[in-house]
């Protein structure tokens, strides 16, 4: 079988079937490739294939039911609202929207350490009250927020009598029910002062 060769009458063209571009084949065989390695891996790797792939047309939809708040684009500074009553959280969120933050809602410690693991760079703010759903309780979050993301602005929240908890030291407390000021006052300061030094 003879190769066809460039001539005047019939220029040189980037396909190997006559009228179907390489870039078009190269895109399906990517494509059947794709399947193929899906198909061999567990579905939970699969899934996170294709949410790669998709990353670029689109932000991810969250996943329900782990207690963590459909939430803001990539990058945003973030206000975290730890709180396990819904009114008082959403309130909370509705309030720091106002701000130039971003915000996520968590009902539990659990939660807002898994957001902080994954996102803490861009955490300015953790609002939390003390009495929390799961096992750790406001405390307990904000003795890990402070050793393990020094620069959140850690604010935390009671209504059970409590003047001022056992707290690190540069936390502020807030007692229930707060004013919407002392925390929009917070929020600003977590906005616009500079970040605490790491030591």
């Amino acid at each position: 079988m003879r190769k066809p060769h460039a001539s005047a009458d019939h220029p040189p063209t980037d396909t190997l079937t006559p009228g179907i571009p390489l870039d078009q084949i190269g895109q399906t065989l990517a494509s059947f490739y794709d399947n193929l390695i899906s198909e061999g891996v567990p579905e939970h790797l699969a899934g996170l294939v294709r949410r790669v792939r998709q990353s670029d047309a689109e932000p991810p939809e969250p996943e329900a039911g782990n207690g963590i708040a459909a939430g803001p684009a990539p990058q945003a500074r973030l206000a975290l609202v730890v709180e396990d009553d819904a009114e008082i959280r959403e309130l909370a969120e509705a309030l720091l929207e106002e701000t130039e933050l971003a915000v996520l809602g968590c009902d539990s410690a659990e939660a807002a350490l898994a957001v902080l693991r994954e996102r803490g760079g861009e955490v300015a703010m953790v609002f939390a009250d003390v009495r929390l759903a799961g096992a750790m309780d406001g405390l307990q979050l904000a003795r890990a927020v402070s050793t393990l993301w020094p620069r959140a602005r850690l604010v935390v929240t009671s209504g059970h009598g409590v003047h001022r908890p056992e707290l690190p030291n540069e936390a502020v407390f807030i007692p229930k029910p707060w004013r919407p000021f002392d925390v929009l006052v917070e929020a600003e300061r977590a906005a616009t002062d500079p970040a605490p030094p790491v030591s």
